[in-house]
């Protein structure tokens, strides 16, 4: 980690140095104020874990990648190499090669593009669409009426995570007006995160309330016993952390609560393979893809919801936090993927 000390005369002006200097993923570390030469001097200090592919699998006995992990590597693209060319693409309809190509230029791995080639041979007639529906799982984002439901928004430093979860608390306070909403802010060390997290909880009369520990989380949920849904903004993880121990750690794996995990599509393959694991739980996770409108290609989406199996439950887009989320759909996804049309806005 690299770690630096910052001094100023006020806390903003420091939090935008270190957001500039060290960038967004940087963790506030500690934070005093002290009297110097009759003057009022702030102090902050701020590391930043720079990750390398070096640590992108947490349990191979050595650094980097084990020996078995690189075999099995190769091993699998030997496999995908020698299947591809025996893909008989003439027995597909041209709309069904054209698909098929098109996924593979926006990213679609080989085991996506396999799969799918048989699935439409072993469904003559059916259209890629209809093969596409039962690969990428969606459970479209929405409040239950009922008892109170909880959220845990977790996911990768830049991610999103933070303004994430304040979008989908609008989005469920424009459709529910009366509903009663709290944020737990579990990820208390990054400055400019929980700044914002407690600006907008303010102006949108959320309750807002700070977990830093396993003690202070269970007085935070006791205390939100009367609302309509509750989100816990975790903290982002660094190598070699995992989100279940995490959870154990502030006492909330035996909650009942969904699991929100937010990715964007422009992670290479390898780092999402890494965040897959690193987040993996036994509770319901449900993806929110993010920074659509920042993303070259989509690819990863369909990779993701393959190999995982969790269901997509809301885009996001654009710099604003209202109006820039909307509840998972096929139809937006599809027209996301094969027309590069964000969700509100005309095809590109």
């Amino acid at each position: 980690m690299q770690v630096k000390t910052f001094t100023g005369r006020t806390s903003q002006e420091i939090l935008a140095r270190i957001k500039a200097e060290m960038g967004p993923d940087a963790v506030i570390l500690s934070n005093r104020t002290y009297t110097q030469d009759n003057s009022v001097v702030h102090e902050i200090t701020a590391g930043v874990d720079r990750e390398s592919s070096e640590n992108l699998f947490p349990h191979s006995n050595g650094p980097g990648i084990s020996e078995w992990q690189k075999e099995w590597l190769q091993i699998k693209n030997q496999l995908f190499a020698l299947m591809k060319p025996a893909m008989q693409l003439e027995r597909l309809s041209p709309r069904q090669r054209v698909a098929l190509e098109y996924l593979q230029r926006e990213g679609a791995s080989d085991a996506v593009i396999v799969e799918l080639y048989n699935r439409l041979l072993a469904e003559p007639g059916s259209s890629v669409l209809e093969c596409l529906y039962a690969m990428v799982p969606v459970k479209s984002w929405g409040q239950s009426s009922g008892s109170r439901q909880t959220y845990i928004v977790t996911g990768p430093y830049g991610s999103g995570k933070t303004t994430t979860a304040l979008r989908l608390a609008l989005h469920l306070r424009k459709n529910e007006p009366e509903a009663r909403i709290a944020f737990i802010n579990a990820d208390c060390l990054r400055g400019n995160g929980r700044l914002v997290l407690r600006h907008w909880a303010e102006l949108s009369n959320f309750s807002y309330i700070e977990a830093p520990d396993k003690a202070a989380m269970e007085q935070c949920l006791n205390a939100c016993g009367g609302m309509s849904a509750v989100f816990v903004d975790a903290p982002g993880l660094p190598s070699g952390r995992n989100y279940a121990a995490w959870l154990e750690e502030m006492g909330i794996s035996g909650i009942e609560a969904t699991t929100l995990l937010v990715l964007s599509p422009f992670f290479d393959p390898l780092q999402v393979k890494s965040f897959l694991h690193r987040y993996k739980s036994d509770r319901p996770t449900e993806i929110v893809w993010t920074k659509l409108d920042e993303t070259e290609c989509f690819g990863s989406i369909v990779n993701v919801a393959c190999a995982s199996g969790m269901p997509i439950t809301a885009l996001s887009f654009g710099a604003q936090i209202k109006e820039s989320l909307v509840p998972a759909t096929e139809a937006l996804i599809w027209r996301l993927i094969f027309k590069r049309q964000i969700p509100g806005k005309t095809a590109q």
